[in-house]
């Protein structure tokens, strides 16, 4: 399976995210103060984080919880149904099973 990879800077990354999160804060009828009250983060780290000027991971697990917007991170890292080990292993060749065959032997007679 291919991987998408986007051409998007890091920067680019960070205005988007922003985007989406200032305009989640305007749907849910918030001022950058309320959600920051609502996230326990200061009002200049939500600003950052909505302008795409860096933020920390921490600011913004907690203003996405905030926004009960956490169906975000769950689609960042979803659930392993399967082990990429297993994956692997299972595509390793693996050496024919021997079949051992059993020497005719003559049959007794009961007379």
């Amino acid at each position: 399976m291919p991987l998408n990879r986007s051409h998007n800077t890091t920067h680019e990354w960070e205005v988007k995210v922003g985007d989406q999160v200032r305009a989640a804060r305007i749907a849910a009828d918030l001022d950058q103060s309320g959600l920051a009250a609502l996230a326990n983060v200061s009002v200049g780290a939500l600003s950052n984080l909505e302008r795409g000027k860096g933020s920390s991971l921490n600011t913004l697990v907690a203003v996405v919880r905030a926004l009960k917007r956490t169906d975000w991170l769950e689609a960042l890292a979803p659930a392993v149904t399967v082990s990429p080990i297993q994956m692997l292993r299972s595509k390793q060749r693996r050496p024919p099973a021997r079949v051992r065959s059993r020497k005719n032997t003559p049959k007794s007679h009961d007379s």
